[in-house]
């Protein structure tokens, strides 16, 4: 009989998560409850822990059935579970992401291993070691008295996901934050911005981002949209928004937040 712990098990196969129709979705307990074979979870790696119990990833290489749950998008747990836990569930795809994409050393060709202590590859010949990427982006709400500026972006039109949202984009190198915030909203609205503040950031592993959460307010300009990223862009007032990002994305907390602001 296995009398481990309970541990969260974080199961991935095939880009989705092992998901347990009630509670928090994620399984939780020791493998005998949960009827899983050890041999199947022989190579987990730790994420962490989540109120107080260790997180592991287990990775199939096909949607095995384990005898509960069912296989679903990551994003479905959006809203849905506590920030913490959805963080963990993403931290366990960019980290299984990691492993599938550095195979090979970037720097001589040669196989990588796994390093056993922490979570990284290294080359078996030249020791070129590499880490899980993060890739910097920001985010930011913009106002203009009781309006706020909500872009429709041209990948919800073609997934036909009429979903209007602030704007973000990726920092460049050797850009600080703000300077990124303010170049990003230049380039995909036209418009410039004056009183950038901070306020919160979110891992988003879609596939391994970290966004920083900004506000600002409208300085000058003219609605003048960079049509390669954006259908539309519009300031609506707060009291008659269109159809916004799902409960538990950082775009919704600062839509919610200006709109507490104008309010």
């Amino acid at each position: 009989m296995n009398t481990e712990k309970n541990c969260w098990w974080f199961i991935v196969a095939e880009g989705q998560i092992l998901l347990q129709p009630q509670g928090d979705f994620i399984p939780y307990g020791n493998l005998d409850d949960l009827s899983l074979d050890e041999a199947l979870v022989s190579e987990k790696v730790e994420l962490g822990h989540y109120q107080s119990s260790p997180c592991y990833l287990v990775e199939f290489k096909t949607q095995i059935d384990v005898g509960f749950g069912e296989y679903s998008d990551l994003r479905t747990l959006l809203g849905t579970v506590d920030d913490r836990l959805f963080d963990i569930a993403g931290r366990a795809f960019q980290i299984s992401l990691f492993y599938k994409t550095h195979q090979f050393c970037g720097q001589c060709g040669e196989k990588m291993q796994a390093i056993d202590w922490e979570i990284a590859m290294q080359c078996q010949h030249c020791k070129h070691r590499c880490y899980p990427r993060v890739s910097p982006c920001i985010i930011v709400g913009i106002r203009k008295e009781k309006q706020i500026l909500l872009a429709l972006h041209r990948r919800h039109q073609k997934s036909n996901n009429q979903v209007y949202t602030v704007l973000a984009g990726f920092t460049e190198a050797g850009e600080t934050l703000e300077h990124c915030v303010e170049r990003e909203v230049y380039e995909e609205s036209g418009i410039k911005i004056t009183n950038i503040e901070y306020v919160t950031s979110q891992p988003w592993p879609f596939p391994h981002s970290l966004m920083m959460g900004f506000t600002a307010d409208y300085l000058s300009g003219d609605i003048k949209i960079d049509p390669r990223e954006l259908s539309s862009a519009t300031w609506y007032d707060v009291d008659n928004l269109p159809a916004l990002p799902v409960e538990g994305t950082l775009a919704r907390k600062l839509i919610n937040q200006m709109i507490s602001q104008c309010v």
